[in-house]
């Protein structure tokens, strides 16, 4: 109840108040009036320029000559025997790009993913005419274009092209050459028991599916087409192991039959990049390819990709700046 009985008499006006509560009151006036007197002294005294920082200290009875140079001075150089030093913070001096100062403290990206105008083909002559630019490309940067599968015999790519299932051409080269010559024929393949073939190719990864494949595929062969590899799609397909892209392999590289185009990752991927494809599925990748893709070009557009995919295109970080294709790639993850 006492302060707010006191709060009450000091909302009061003077003249209203209790005589208790009137020297409280006087005192806080004097007590003013004295603070406001010693501040005016000392401004009179330092004459006092209340200034920006960086052009306090200069006396503001001083005139400036024009033809002097003001000298930087120290803050503690600036402080007079009855100065008073007033900081006035200014505000900085915005850039005229504006909210591009953000953007320029960002250090420049090696390779800056931009997808670079290339004119579209708008109708079917123009798509027509841009296969016909793709191919020619390609024979020009791999014209001599063939499988990288080391092999001496049809049945010898067939057992190479199952083993590079998951696994690089390379490592499957480095394999083949002492499993050839520990099983030199479909009989000897037919005869071995898939968990002893499977420590033979263990490195390829995948070993026992792919022993088991290897295996049944001999036995296939030997019995029912008489140890010679098949010549049509349909008959490939019947062979444990041999899925379209096998049979497409064997068929192209081996007998040179065209029987479709061969797609791996490779194909997949450049196919999508393209645009020769929005498919996802391999079966129906090869099935728009080989509506756009002259058929005599199938096995050799296949092995030229394929190439195009381990030097240039790769998966990640695709060298677009290096590729011949790059006036008719128009492709969303391209690099420039």
């Amino acid at each position: 109840m006492d302060r707010e009985n006191q709060r009450r008499e000091e909302s009061r006006p003077i003249a209203q108040q209790t005589p208790q509560a009137l020297p409280r009151e006087r005192g806080r006036a004097e007590m003013k009036r004295e603070v406001e007197q010693v501040v005016a002294q000392r401004i009179a005294a330092a004459d006092l320029l209340v200034q920006p920082e960086g052009e306090v200290g200069q006396g503001a009875c001083l005139a400036r000559s024009p033809d002097v140079e003001p000298t930087v001075r120290r803050p503690e150089d600036r402080i007079g025997e009855n100065a008073i030093i007033i900081k006035v913070k200014t505000r900085p001096q915005r850039s005229s790009k504006g909210s591009q100062r953000g953007a320029e403290q960002k250090k420049p990206l090696t390779h800056v993913q931009v997808r670079a105008y290339v004119k579209r083909p708008k109708n079917a002559a123009e798509r027509k005419a841009r296969i016909a630019e793709i191919l020619r490309i390609l024979d020009e940067m791999y014209p001599a274009a063939t499988c990288a599968l080391r092999h001496d015999n049809p049945w010898q790519l067939l057992v190479a092209t199952i083993l590079s299932a998951q696994c690089t051409d390379k490592r499957v080269n480095e394999v083949t050459p002492g499993l050839f010559a520990k099983y030199p024929t479909p009989e000897d393949f037919a005869a071995v028991r898939p968990e002893v073939l499977a420590n033979d190719i263990r490195s390829t990864g995948f070993f026992n599916n792919k022993a088991k494949s290897i295996v049944g595929a001999a036995k296939k062969v030997v019995n029912e087409f008489h140890g010679e590899i098949p010549r049509t799609i349909e008959e490939m397909l019947t062979i444990p192991g041999a899925a379209r892209k096998t049979a497409n392999v064997v068929l192209g590289t081996a007998y040179g039959i065209a029987s479709g185009v061969v797609v791996d990752t490779h194909v997949q991927r450049i196919s999508r990049r393209l645009d020769l494809t929005k498919e996802k599925d391999p079966v129906k990748i090869e099935r728009d390819l080989m509506k756009i893709i002259p058929q005599d070009r199938w096995i050799r557009f296949s092995h030229q990709i394929i190439l195009h995919g381990r030097a240039l295109c790769q998966a990640r970080a695709p060298e677009c700046n290096e590729c011949q294709l790059n006036p008719v790639c128009y492709a969303k993850d391209k690099r420039v």
